[in-house]
Formats: C-alpha cells, structure tokens, sequence
C-alpha cells in the first residue's frame, strides 16, 4: 500500500485549506469506533482514536477540562510517522447553533497562545450538511521556540459543542498533519447525521 504521507506533506504546503490529496480510511465519532462523540469525522490512514477517561475527583482532572470543554478523544498520529494529535473536546454544557465562535473564544481563552489567534468562519462538514463554524490558527510557545496551533469548534443543531484540536511537537509537524485536521473539518457531521 503506498504511503500517504508524501501527498499529505504536499497538500500541506499548498496553503489552499483543503485536504485534497488525502484518502479517509475509517472514522471517528460513531457507536462502533473507539471515541463516541456528538460528531464524527474522517480519518487518515493510521491515526488511532481512544477515548479519554478520567475520573472526577483525579488531581489531575484540570489537564482534562479547558474553557468549559472536557476532552473526550485524542487520536495519535505517531502510527502515520507525525509526532502530534488531534484532540476533540466536548462541550460540557448545551450551546446555541450560531455559538461556534463563542465556544471557541472560551476554549482559547485556557491556551497559552502568544499573541492574538486568527479566527476564521467557515462550514465544516459536506455540502448540504455543513455546520457553522470558527477556526482559530494561533502559536504556542512552550520551550521559547514558537510552534504554530490549530483547533475549530462547531455546535450540532442539537446544541452539542466540540473543538477539533490540532497540536505537533513543532511548526513542521503542525503542517505536516493540516491535511488530517483539514479532513476532519470537511468530513464532520452531527452524530445524528448519515
């Protein structure tokens, strides 16, 4: 089987905000997938998906909890050869359908972003299915070096919140893996949703 990662690499160095060139294998999101969300997405070959549990009195629970987002999936790109994660955090209260950029606003809020992120609205999802939606594209410094970030937030039109996250160990595996968050963007439905 040919390794996607070359094509994912060009596609990244595009700039043109789509995914094209990568092939979904599998999803996220579903009963039958390891993450049970209130959205699912496609996936890149080789990104594993699991679930994130915690209990609530963990000393650690604050790591799992972010602008009023608890995470609830990380899925690892090291098994494609990245080193990185898209995480998805899950609303912990019901939000507006229109509240996209609210809800991610909330979220960056508890990131330790240098400087002021660019927010961007888009329609995340397939055409006709599309859910509103804000990007926010922003860098961290956690080591003095500047790495850029990613992360979107849509709301299902049932009221359920998530932010799609998107975090390398540095800028060049951030771009990288743009085609798998790309992907997500374009690919995510409502639970509900066939």
């Amino acid at each position: 089987m040919p390794d996607p990662k070359p094509a994912a690499s060009a596609s990244a160095g595009t700039g043109t905000g789509t995914a094209a060139g990568v092939k979904a294998v599998g999803s996220v999101g579903g009963e039958d997938t390891p993450c049970r969300l209130p959205v699912s997405f496609d996936l890149v070959q080789d990104w594993k998906p699991k679930a994130v549990t915690h209990a609530e009195d963990d000393r650690f629970a604050s790591l799992f909890q972010q602008g009023g987002m608890t995470l609830a999936c990380e899925i690892d790109a090291k098994p494609a050869g990245n080193i990185g994660f898209l995480r998805v955090w899950v609303a912990d209260e019901p939000a507006a359908p229109g509240d996209a950029r609210k809800v991610l606003e909330a979220f960056m809020a508890g990131e330790k972003a240098k400087g002021t992120p660019v927010y961007t609205d888009l329609k995340a999802g397939p055409a006709g299915a599309a859910l509103p939606a804000v990007q926010a594209a922003y860098e961290t410094a956690p080591l003095d070096e500047p790495k850029k970030e990613s992360a979107f937030a849509a709301v299902t039109p049932g009221g359920e919140a998530v932010v799609v996250q998107l975090g390398g160990l540095d800028s060049g595996e951030h771009d990288e893996m743009l085609p798998a968050f790309r992907l997500a963007q374009q690919s995510l439905k409502a639970a509900n949703q066939r």
